[in-house]
């Protein structure tokens, strides 16, 4: 079982679209800052790449040992690849909102600069499908987003909270947008690689004055019992705005 909050993982490697350099946290160089534009993007076959993980929304009176938490690398369902890695999402929800989720903190930014930043992600999940009732596909949502304060977590009023504002449930907000819910697209219950992406809806956030940001990831679930899929794929794109 994972903690509720993690120490930070191991990095592997970030990929720019001019130059990439990473040492320990993203570093731009000229070049990467006069194009304009930053990517972003980790794939976990040897590392979590710097993804740190937590866990918000349940009571803070329920034990740990009863929520099933995990958010780290793992193989890949044998239905998948199970030779290749991705970062395995469990909990299990008994209370009125689970939000599992990781950050990862960027730098080298240019200081109090204002950057749209949008995500593409491929997920392994194994929800069918669900119009005519509830299913943990229907109610789990899955948001990405970006802040300029870290995304920590709290007990307050009996739960923890999460410091940013990533909007409830289907509802976003100005730091996540919703990309829709994790099923995946059958009728079947087996795993399936999907896409989501808010290329639709990016957000903005302005750099502080070191140059830094957080991004953030995560589902939102108000579905009662266990929730589990895999991060296959994270990518992360920040454009100067014009």
């Amino acid at each position: 079982m994972c903690l509720q909050q993690k120490p930070a993982f191991m990095k592997k490697w970030i990929t720019m679209v001019s130059l990439a350099m990473f040492t320990g946290l993203l570093s731009c160089n000229n070049d990467a800052k006069l194009n304009g534009i930053i990517t972003i993007e980790s794939e976990f076959e040897t590392t979590v790449e710097d993804w740190q993980s937590g866990f918000s929304g349940y009571s803070s009176s329920t034990p740990d040992s009863t929520l099933q938490l995990t958010l780290d690398r793992a193989r890949l369902p044998g239905i998948l690849d199970s030779t290749r890695y991705g970062i395995k999402a469990e909990s299990y929800n008994r209370g009125d909102v689970m939000f599992m989720f990781l950050k990862k903190r960027v730098s080298g930014l240019r200081p109090a600069t204002t950057y749209l930043v949008t995500f593409d992600m491929t997920i392994g999940t194994q929800y069918a499908d669900n119009v005519t009732g509830a299913s943990s596909g229907n109610d789990t949502y899955i948001k990405a987003g970006a802040s300029v304060n870290e995304p920590t977590i709290k007990p307050e009023g009996g739960k923890y909270t999460i410091s940013i504002n990533k909007g409830n449930l289907s509802g976003g907000s100005s730091e996540m947008a919703v990309m829709g819910n994790i099923t995946n697209g059958t009728n079947n219950n087996q795993y399936r690689l999907v896409t989501r992406s808010n290329r639709d809806q990016p957000i903005t956030v302005t750099a502080d004055a070191n140059g830094e940001l957080w991004l953030c990831i995560g589902t939102d679930s108000g579905f009662k019992g266990l929730t589990t899929l895999f991060y296959d794929r994270i990518k992360a794109e920040l454009t100067l705005q014009n």
